[in-house]
């Protein structure tokens, strides 16, 4: 289970990243803690991390179980495109919020999968 632990380590160290990416832009456009709106350029960038937030509920339980139950080297391959589809995800949203999309797609897809793979390999170890 260690490549699909590295995955999860990776995935909360790129969460780590996008919380200093929004302390640096609260600087950069001015916004005082506690607000969280007043510019749209720090909006994105906080939307991100903290969309990012909601996808991990998902993935590190999702990926860890389809680790276990369905396969530790399909998890860990779906867990770096888990974490290079964040990295697409913060890329274009910080450029725009209609440029979001692929990497939303990408996370979505691959949560989808490990869920349904997950539900799937559990089933058939419960039978």
């Amino acid at each position: 289970m260690e490549l699909v632990f590295v995955t999860i380590l990776l995935a909360l160290l790129e969460y780590s990243a996008m919380a200093a990416l929004v302390g640096r832009a609260r600087v950069k456009y001015g916004i005082k803690a506690p607000a969280t709106t007043g510019n749209a350029d720090f909006e994105r960038v906080n939307r991100v991390h903290v969309n990012t937030l909601e996808s991990l509920i998902v993935f590190v339980p999702g990926v860890w179980i389809f680790g276990l139950y369905v396969s530790e080297l399909w998890a860990a391959v779906l867990g770096a495109v888990f974490v290079v589809g964040r990295v697409i995800y913060a890329i274009g949203y910080t450029q725009a919020a209609d440029k979001r999309g692929p990497g939303a797609g990408i996370t979505g897809i691959v949560n989808l999968v490990l869920i349904v793979g997950g539900l799937i390999g559990l089933g058939r170890a419960l039978l």
